[in-house]
């Protein structure tokens, strides 16, 4: 059911081009770069080195070699500063990229400093390993005016061209000062007041000190300044640059040297022969940005007549056609009035359930408040069949939308990713959805099993009309969670399965605490004030990763099985599972 009205949804529309998604957002140009690249950075720190590394127990060896690499990208750092600024006739860019050049002459005697206190010798040129060279590589071919846009490889060549190739040397130079200081900072964040205790305490404190940040802030403002003059095609190659420079750092860090247990990704601890994953998860705004009911209310105002009319012909007597719909106005009416009526309800059905103070963890006591929770869910649900809100609807509408439905970004990348790993992988979808063929259609590209959506379905009579009914399967958290019992049951001939399920709110929380995984995606309030009063621990799970790490190392196992221990683990979005779980 909507929690708002359904007028705040909307169908999805062309797809802008990212120039234009970066100039709308109210952050200068390296900063929206930045965050139309979290996804890459996610991975980054995802990957079996930079855990280690958080944990504190990469080993020497490996750090070493990584902060050796790390010259050479200064050095190419330096070297396209050079080449560009030779190469422009715009002098403001011209002496901007000589001062830069000249911060990382800077930064490369402290790198060199460091790199002396952890033992290697400075005087000896190293040697760049192969994922090195692919990101020096790429750095020196765009200082040089040797740029990938979409029409092919092009050498930038006059005088005017060689002023964007240097535009384009910021941008490609921009996320390497920017990953580093992130990375660093999440591991700061992490490590909190056990910051001092951590063996490798300096490059953290070196990437997140002001001087360091110094070098970031020049070259994000001087790619600010320069990009002023881009047109909106030079913006999508600056982007695609930029991504591209994000896609080689993160095969650097995954090919790191790295001889040690690893708890990531997940799936690398499967056995194709002996192991199934078993991955379910909720729909309604954990794989969409919109709500279901929205969605189909939307379609339904959109389709409805301006007056009373039948759907059966051109005419409008009831007596013709048990299908009459409401007028659009009249529809819209009536679903303000079942939204904001559904919005009061549900708000004061959490505060009842609520207990006064924090209670221990106790799973039988969290299923007896959430019966609550699913008398509300069918009343509501009765009150919109009563309504009639429904009835009419086309399935080539709900088809229609579902095939155009915004979902969560990675979350189709996800899903396709999956089908596609060396590992037996049963997925399901629980929902509480009025229409599983919305589900189903919005899923097609990535072959989701139709049977494995569990969710209500409206009824369609033979002309494919909704009657306004719905067979009703799933409307409750304790439904959700008898569904997830009966597909385990289902599949107890597997000796080792490991369960993970994905949701967002309260008709998640019994089948997040009974999976192995439980990941909560999103900043739902309701189900964080139901949880953390019953007991439940909300924990990062790129805390609880970094935690799994350092049990490994000193001995432990890398099992993640923790049904019903009252623990479930925080994402901001698809990403982080599609890293965790899956990798690169």
């Amino acid at each position: 059911m909507a929690s708002r009205s359904p007028s705040s949804s909307s169908s999805s529309p062309k797809t802008p081009s990212m120039a234009k998604r970066l100039l709308e957002d109210d952050l200068n140009l390296a900063r929206r770069l930045r965050i139309h690249s979290n996804r890459e950075a996610v991975f980054v720190k995802f990957t079996p080195f930079a855990v280690a590394l958080a944990a504190g127990n990469l080993s020497l060896d490996s750090f070493r070699h990584f902060i050796a690499q790390g010259k050479n990208f200064l050095k190419a750092f330096a070297q396209a500063c050079e080449s560009a600024a030779n190469d422009t006739d715009d002098e403001y860019a011209e002496c901007e990229l000589w001062e830069l050049r000249k911060m990382v002459l800077k930064d490369m005697k402290k790198h060199d400093s460091f790199m002396q206190e952890w033992g290697l010798d400075v005087t000896k040129d190293v040697t760049p390993d192969s994922v090195t060279a692919n990101c020096t590589e790429f750095l020196l071919a765009v200082a040089s005016g040797k740029v990938d846009e979409a029409k092919g490889v092009v050498r930038l060549t006059t005088p005017f061209e060689k002023t964007i190739a240097a535009i384009y040397t910021v941008g490609t130079l921009t996320p390497c000062v920017q990953l580093y200081p992130f990375l660093a900072a999440e591991l700061r964040m992490l490590l909190g007041l056990r910051e001092d205790s951590h063996p490798y305490k300096k490059w953290i404190k070196m990437y997140t000190s002001d001087s360091h940040q110094e070098l970031a802030v020049k070259t994000e403002e001087l790619l600010e300044k320069l990009s002023v003059t881009l047109t909106g095609d030079e913006i999508d190659v600056l982007y695609n640059l930029y991504h591209q420079t994000m896609i080689l750092e993160i095969d650097f860090f995954n090919c790191q040297p790295f001889a040690q247990p690893t708890v990531v990704p997940v799936i690398k601890g499967l056995s194709s022969a002996e192991d199934r994953l078993m991955f379910l998860s909720d729909f309604d705004l954990t794989c969409t940005v919109h709500d279901s009911s929205a969605i189909l209310a939307e379609t339904a105002l959109a389709t409805a007549p301006k007056s009373d009319c039948s759907q059966s012909g051109s005419d409008c007597s009831p007596s013709q056609s048990p299908l009459v719909r409401m007028s659009s106005g009249d529809l819209r009416n009536m679903w303000e009035e079942i939204s904001n009526k559904y919005t009061k309800e549900y708000e004061e059905c959490i505060e009842s359930i609520i207990p006064a103070e924090k209670v221990e963890f106790d799973h039988s006591l969290l299923v007896q408040a959430l019966e609550q929770v699913a008398d509300f869910e069918k009343r509501a649900n009765s009150r919109v069949i009563e309504s009639g809100v429904l009835k009419g609807l086309k399935l080539e509408d709900i088809v229609k939308a579902g095939e155009s439905l915004i979902l969560q970004d990675g979350c189709i990348s996800f899903y396709q990713k999956l089908t596609k790993i060396n590992v037996d992988v049963n997925v399901h979808m629980l929902s509480y959805c009025w229409c599983g063929d919305l589900i189903r259609s919005s899923l097609s590209s990535v072959g989701f099993d139709h049977s494995n959506v569990h969710a209500n379905e409206l009824i369609f009579n033979e002309g494919l009309l909704c009657t306004g009914e719905m067979v009703r399967k799933v409307e409750s958290p304790i439904e959700k969670l008898q569904i997830y019992n009966r597909i385990m049951k289902d599949h107890a001939d597997k000796r080792n399965k490991l369960t993970v399920y994905v949701g967002d709110c309260v008709g998640d929380i019994l089948c997040l605490l009974e999976a192995d995984i439980g990941i909560v995606i999103g900043s739902s309030e309701s189900l964080r004030r139901v949880g953390s009063r019953f007991g439940v621990t909300f924990v990062p799970l790129f805390a609880a990763t970094v935690r799994k790490q350092k049990e490994v190392t000193d001995g432990g196992s890398p099992n993640w099985k923790g049904a019903r221990s009252g623990v479930v683990y925080t994402v901001s979005c698809w990403g982080e599972i599609h890293a965790f779980l899956l990798g690169w």
